[in-house]
């Protein structure tokens, strides 16, 4: 089938946008790092569902391979600016049924990548993926403010007897001591919360910015929720964006953001702050309709990775 890529000479590629392969992390030099997981830490009723995410966003973006240097219109230039390195450092190992290790690795993998300087950028695989990344943030030493852009809230403390599953995710954040302060934007629908864990959220000290008021007033008040200055982790679950766009996920609900909602929230929040990792998870490759999801996911994926080689 003729792609539009293949017009312009893109090629099959093995990294996402065929950036250059970083396979240790330990000499990585990077401003930016790519890094992908199939999973975390599964529930026992879908397992490792978004396994082939990653590997769906890095076949999409294979498009722009053979135009890195093009004009992005997204950001007014080129992805990478003249002299800025991104990798793209492969998959994290994770196992079946050993849901601790796999914690482990993400995390150790996580902290290298800050300790060598760079931004990680996380692509998944379930929400639980960003568990383990949140808790390399410490290595850093700074406090961070999370930004969350979900369709969910993510604040129950288990489900089916597991603690560090997707449905936890900005709980097990908020009992992290470097995290000093959680937005979360982009909720609606009915979701696993119970009125309980909303309670919880708001006691903690959680601003919610609905999808609702994201479609009447625009992203504005969750950019004036961040502080100027402040170590922003952004933990983007595609099910944010509304299906019409974005049709790959298992939560499928009307009402959600639309991809220059995300992206003129990600801009705007670098402007007055500093990403210092970013994730996409929940990408779920079945669910797909005609790979518009991995398209959209793709140019996300570009657009932030230029938004972030753009930082000072």
């Amino acid at each position: 089938m003729a792609t539009l890529g293949a017009m312009f000479g893109a090629g099959r590629v093995e990294t996402f946008m065929g950036l250059p392969a970083c396979r240790d992390l330990a000499a990585l030099e990077a401003k930016v790092a790519i890094l992908g997981a199939a999973g975390c830490t599964p529930y026992p009723s879908v397992g490792f569902y978004c396994a082939g995410g990653p590997a769906a966003i890095r076949a999409a973006g294979a498009a722009y391979a053979a135009n890195l240097a093009h004009v992005d219109f997204d950001l007014g230039g080129p992805v990478l600016p003249e002299g800025v390195v991104a990798v793209d450092a492969g998959d994290i190992e994770v196992r079946e049924g050993d849901a601790a290790g796999n914690r482990a690795r993400l995390r150790a993998a996580v902290e290298t990548v800050l300790e060598r300087g760079a931004v990680p950028v996380l692509i998944g695989g379930d929400d639980s993926v960003p568990i383990p990344m949140l808790q390399a943030l410490a290595v850093t030493g700074r406090k961070v403010t999370v930004l969350q852009i979900d369709a969910h809230i993510d604040w129950r403390d288990e489900v089916q007897g597991e603690r560090w599953g997707l449905s936890s995710t900005m709980r097990r954040a908020s009992e992290m001591g470097h995290v000093e302060r959680i937005v979360q934007v982009g909720q609606r629908g009915i979701g696993s919360a119970r009125m309980s864990d909303l309670r919880d959220a708001m006691a903690w000290g959680v601003e919610f910015v609905p999808a609702g008021e994201v479609a009447r007033a625009g992203v504005w008040r969750a950019v004036d929720l961040i502080p100027e200055g402040a170590e922003v982790v952004i933990c983007l679950d595609v099910d944010a964006l509304d299906p019409s766009v974005m049709p790959a996920a298992i939560g499928r609900t009307a009402g959600g953001l639309s991809y220059w909602q995300v992206m003129e929230l990600v801009g705007a929040v670098a402007e007055k702050a500093r990403i210092a990792a970013f994730d996409m998870v929940e990408f779920m490759p079945d669910r797909d309709i005609d790979g518009m999801g991995a398209m959209l996911a793709a140019q996300m994926l570009a657009g932030v990775t230029g938004i972030i080689a753009r930082q000072s």
